[in-house]
C-alpha cells in the first residue's frame, strides 16, 4: 500500500508510512498490516492510528522469533527484485 525510505527506522519514519497507506484506503478496506515487536510498533500511538483505521495488526508472539520468518522471505525477495537485479 505504501512506503517511505528513510536513515533509520524510527517513529516518524513509521508513522509517515502507516499514514500514508491509510490515506489511500477505501471505507470498506481493512488491511492486514504485519510487523516485528520493535518499539515503533508497539507504541499506544502506532496501536491507536491502526485501530481507527480498522486495520488487522499482525505481529510474531513473544520469544518467538520464528513466527516471523515468512516475511522476512518476503521482504529479502522483494529487495532482490526490486533493488539488486
Amino acid at each position: 500500500i505504501s512506503y517511505v525510505l528513510g536513515h533509520s527506522n524510527n517513529n516518524k519514519l513509521v508513522f509517515r508510512t502507516l499514514d500514508q497507506a491509510i490515506t489511500i484506503l477505501k471505507e470498506d478496506e481493512h488491511p492486514l498490516i504485519h510487523s516485528d515487536r520493535g518499539y515503533q510498533y508497539t507504541t499506544h500511538g502506532f496501536m491507536r492510528k491502526i485501530e481507527k483505521a480498522n486495520m488487522i495488526h499482525s505481529m510474531s508472539r513473544v520469544g518467538k522469533c520464528i513466527d516471523n520468518g515468512p516475511m522476512e522471505s518476503f521482504w529479502g525477495t522483494l529487495k532482490c527484485e526490486k533493488y539488486y537485479l
